[in-house]
């Protein structure tokens, strides 16, 4: 075996914790939001799966979560002598990360930090590490770690501003999942698009770190052949933000899936609706659910949202196209956004109203969040809108951070949790529950007549 002569460390950042005490503590009555909110908690940070499946052969690779920071948790990154630690942090994290780097650094220990807000704020970032990664790391990582062993580690690696980082087909590796601890998962992530067309005003992720791109399916079928490999009957999560907009390309991924015995989830747009052949698919594929990001119940809000107004156009479509996804089995989870400008008091009632005509089987609602590099933040910032300069521990998509249009941020937050209250009271879930499995009886009534 290959002696290790350096070992680095991979911290994700994981867990996020919503400020609103009212909606802390409503939320402990709300079995819709908690159970989502620990499926998300529980997911490994793929971005580091994937750099340490590119460490040259002479780096032993550690993965490691802080959902706390404890002295205890701190001890055990420090009893391992790392030479290098990268974290990998949320937004909602990104302080304490910065807190943390700033503890290691003095002990000595090289720190290198990357993901969504440091490709964003590279020059927040490069004063708490001693090197940032912007853009995707996949083949910025082996550069870093080598120029790290000859003592030559440059402030920062962007494969958004340099070239030579260019993303190629060729450059996948499978993830390593062998690292994690899979007992402490729910589910595990894999990727099969980067970034999104649509490039929402509010969206965090659908071009901060990549254009769109879709890959290969022979590279899908290697990592799904790996997660199974550490986890005979996984449910697997998509860490896409919108998987099917290739149609031609997702129905050879979807033939892909229904060879795996697996249960899955991922996040798409509504017109798979209009794709019966690719609905028939999913189906077979043994999808659990899908979540679409229908925005809002009401149309003005949507005026400007996305790239050509798609998702305006879409609008007139939502109640049919969601009663069409779910007719074929397939579980969708409406996610809504709340606090647009065009937002009044009587859209949290349409909200209601337009979820429960819906039938939608699962809802999600969030507060609109000015993510840093996204359009929506650059807006509210000059219209000096922003609740405050750096406000980036709120960024958890239950806190306002800005100055509503029509609303007192109290009113805004009052409004949201008396929604919140109603649309996951226990009554309220079983009934979308028991609404979606008359669905899925129906289809199998119908299929057998």
């Amino acid at each position: 075996m290959l002696k290790k002569d350096f070992k680095a460390v991979l911290v994700s950042m994981s867990g996020v914790r919503v400020y609103n005490q009212k909606l802390l503590q409503l939320g402990l009555t709300l079995p819709g939001f908690v159970d989502r909110s620990k499926v998300i908690a529980s997911l490994p940070s793929l971005g580091l799966l994937t750099i340490a499946a590119h460490s040259p052969d002479n780096w032993a690779i550690l993965y490691k979560e802080l959902d706390a920071i404890t002295e205890a948790s701190i001890d055990d990154i420090l009893n391992e002598a790392p030479d290098l630690i990268a974290f990998s942090s949320l937004t909602a994290r990104i302080n304490e990360t910065y807190a943390l780097a700033d503890r290691f650094r003095q002990m000595g220990i090289t720190v290198v930090m990357g993901g969504l807000h440091v490709s964003a704020l590279p020059d927040e970032a490069m004063p708490h590490a001693d090197s940032v990664i912007q853009g995707e790391g996949e083949l910025i990582w082996p550069e870093l770690l080598t120029d790290f062993q000859h003592n030559r580690l440059k402030p920062v690696y962007s494969s958004l501003t340099n070239k030579q980082y260019a993303y190629r087909v060729d450059c996948h590796k499978v993830p390593r999942y062998d690292l994690l601890d899979i007992d402490k998962y729910n589910r595990l992530t894999l990727q099969t698009t980067r970034g999104c067309p649509l490039d929402c005003v509010f969206c965090a992720a659908s071009r901060t770190i990549s254009s769109y791109k879709k890959k290969p399916i022979a590279q899908i079928d290697r990592e799904l052949a790996a997660i199974f490999e550490v986890w005979q009957r996984p449910f697997i999560e998509l860490a896409d933000d919108n998987t099917f907009v290739d149609k031609n390309w997702s129905k050879e991924l979807l033939r892909l899936f229904a060879s795996y015995r697996m249960k899955w989830f991922t996040e798409t747009d509504i017109s798979i609706a209009q794709d019966d052949e690719l609905l028939e698919l999913l189906a077979a594929s043994n999808c659990a659910q899908v979540l679409i990001g229908l925005e809002t119940a009401q149309a003005m809000s949507l005026t400007g949202v996305d790239r050509n107004n798609w998702k305006l156009r879409q609008f007139d479509t939502y109640l049919k196209s969601i009663e069409k996804i779910q007719s074929y089995g397939i579980s969708v989870n409406g996610c809504f956004i709340l606090g647009f400008d065009t937002d009044t008091k009587e859209t949290f009632s349409h909200t209601e109203q337009f979820i429960k005509a819906s039938h939608l089987s699962e809802v999600q609602l969030t507060v609109l969040t000015p993510f840093p590099g996204t359009a929506l933040y650059r807006q509210l910032k000059q219209q000096n809108r922003l609740l405050a300069d750096t406000y980036w521990d709120k960024c958890t998509l239950f806190d306002v951070t800005f100055t509503p249009a029509n609303f007192t941020v109290d009113e805004l937050e009052s409004s949201f949790q008396e929604l919140m209250g109603s649309v996951y009271a226990r009554k309220t879930v079983a009934e979308r529950k028991r609404t979606f499995k008359q669905t899925l009886t129906n289809k199998i009534t119908s299929t057998h007549a």
